[in-house]
Order: C-alpha cells, then sequence, then structure tokens
C-alpha cells in the first residue's frame, strides 16, 4: 500500500513538474516585449501616463477660464448695476420742452478753391 502511494505521489509530483514548465513558457512568451503581451501592455502603459499628463493640463485650463470666467461675470454684473443706477437717475430728472425748441442743421459747403487746386 505505501508503495503505491509513492508512486501517485512521485506521478503527481512529475504532473506539477510538467505543469509548471508549460506556465513557465507561457509566461516567458507573454511578458516578451518585442511580439507579447508585454509590449502592448508596455505601449499602453506610456498611454496611460501621456494621457493623465494631457489631463492634468486639462484640468489646470479649465480652472484658469473658470476664474478668468468668474471675474469677467463679477465685472459684468458690477457694470449692470452702475447701468441701473443710472437708469434710476435719468427717471429723477424732470422733462425738457423738446416740442418748443427744434433742431437746426447747419451744412456748410466745401472750399471750391481747394478743390481747383488739387486738380
Amino acid at each position: 500500500m505505501q508503495l503505491i502511494s509513492d508512486i501517485l505521489l512521485g506521478a503527481a509530483a512529475l504532473a506539477a513538474a510538467v505543469y509548471c514548465i508549460v506556465l513557465s513558457r507561457r509566461l516567458t512568451r507573454f511578458n516578451q516585449l518585442e511580439s507579447g503581451m508585454g509590449g502592448a501592455i508596455a505601449v499602453l502603459s506610456a498611454q496611460v501616463d501621456d494621457m493623465t499628463k494631457a489631463l492634468v493640463r486639462a484640468q489646470a485650463t479649465a480652472a484658469a477660464s473658470a476664474e478668468q470666467l468668474k471675474a469677467l461675470t463679477e465685472r459684468a454684473e458690477n457694470g449692470a448695476e452702475r447701468l441701473e443706477i443710472m437708469l434710476a437717475s435719468l427717471h429723477d430728472l424732470p422733462d425738457s420742452d423738446t416740442d418748443s425748441r427744434r433742431h437746426r442743421v447747419v451744412r456748410r459747403r466745401g472750399r471750391t478753391n481747394d478743390l481747383e487746386a488739387a486738380e
């Protein structure tokens, strides 16, 4: 009985050794940088790094744009408040009699002497 268990134990050890060799070869092919998945993983890792840097730059640009937009919005709101105050002060002015005064349009004729000299 002991002999059978020793033979089965040896066979199991041999099967485990063969399995480890097969896994080792697969892992070696998987990790090859030129043709295997290792190369693809290295390329993807570089692309992830580039995208991370681009994302950081985009976030910085967006933050700067948001600050600039906030400043411009505050400036516009202040201008709108000033315009409202000016319009309110215009309503307080007395009405002028625009009907009694007529506007005059004065036309001036060009100098003919200058035109003759230019010819």
